[in-house]
């Protein structure tokens, strides 16, 4: 485990250490370096109550590598919107766009002083392509959509991103506005990819994340299948539709895919 405790720079002096914090105990559950003793005890907390919760998060990760390389290799994207970028791990959006498509053009958005002090020293692009990063909340999306206009064209199709953050959002109406605000400013032919915790597929998950959000880190609402889907309204889902995500198009590499407590999709803007 990396020690940050000397920071050196603006963004790292406003990280705290005595807090857990999703992005890091997310990181640690992915075999990151990028975490804190604190963020520690809350990973190893929360499995000793769910142990599938690292299989929640690896399955997140192979979702998200999954759809974009169908958006790169059968949708012909070539830019992306990633909110909620997380920890820096393997596989990251511009990895896995840019190594198919090395021209692909990628913009990063996270609220965390910790994701800004490492993805601007990691998350780097191919001479032929593009990646950016802004320091924006998702619920700002007019500042995320002026900024990331910056690298992308967005009269041009262009994929949106939101990989587990919008159980962020506590306000369910108010995180499908948030959706729809993004998407609206998104030409015909983009794409919105979403996946987010799930509630009753498993009790054991739901306990522990609910245990969680009481222990003063900031909370994480899993949300049941149905508003999961809700999200891509008026939108064209993509087969199979929102599923479980080992059973979204899995690409027969690994075991046979198990139903888990995360569900996502992706969909076309007509």
């Amino acid at each position: 485990m990396t020690d940050h405790t000397t920071a050196r720079n603006p963004a790292e002096q406003r990280i705290d250490t005595s807090v857990p914090h999703s992005a890091r105990i997310w990181n640690y559950w992915l075999g990151g370096k990028d975490n804190y003793a604190v963020d520690e005890e809350a990973g190893n907390a929360y499995s000793a109550v769910f142990p599938g919760i690292v299989t929640v998060a690896r399955g997140s990760r192979a979702f998200l590598g999954r759809t974009i390389t169908h958006l790169v290799t059968e949708a012909d994207i070539r830019q992306f919107l990633d909110i909620g970028t997380g920890l820096p791990t393997v596989d990251n959006t511009h990895e896995v766009a840019q190594r198919l498509a090395p021209e692909s053009r990628i913009v990063y958005v996270d609220h965390d002083p910790l994701v800004l002090t490492h993805a601007r020293a990691l998350l780097t692009s191919t001479a032929e392509g593009a990646t950016n990063y802004v320091d924006a909340e998702l619920a700002d999306p007019d500042r995320i959509l002026s900024a990331a206009a910056e690298t992308l064209d967005l009269t041009r199709p262009t994929a949106l991103i939101l990989s587990n953050i919008l159980g962020h959002v506590a306000d369910y109406d108010q995180a499908r506005s948030i959706v729809a605000h993004l998407m609206d400013a998104l030409p015909s032919g983009s794409y919105l990819a979403i996946n987010d915790g799930s509630r009753g597929i498993d009790a054991d998950y739901e306990r522990a994340q609910d245990a969680y959000n009481e222990s003063g880190a900031i909370p994480y609402f899993l949300r049941p299948v149905d508003r999961i889907a809700a999200f891509f309204g008026g939108l064209e889902l993509l087969d199979p539709g929102v599923v479980s995500v080992p059973l979204w198009r899995p690409d027969g590499l690994s075991p046979a895919p198990q139903e888990i407590g995360e569900h996502g999709g992706l969909a076309r803007k007509p």
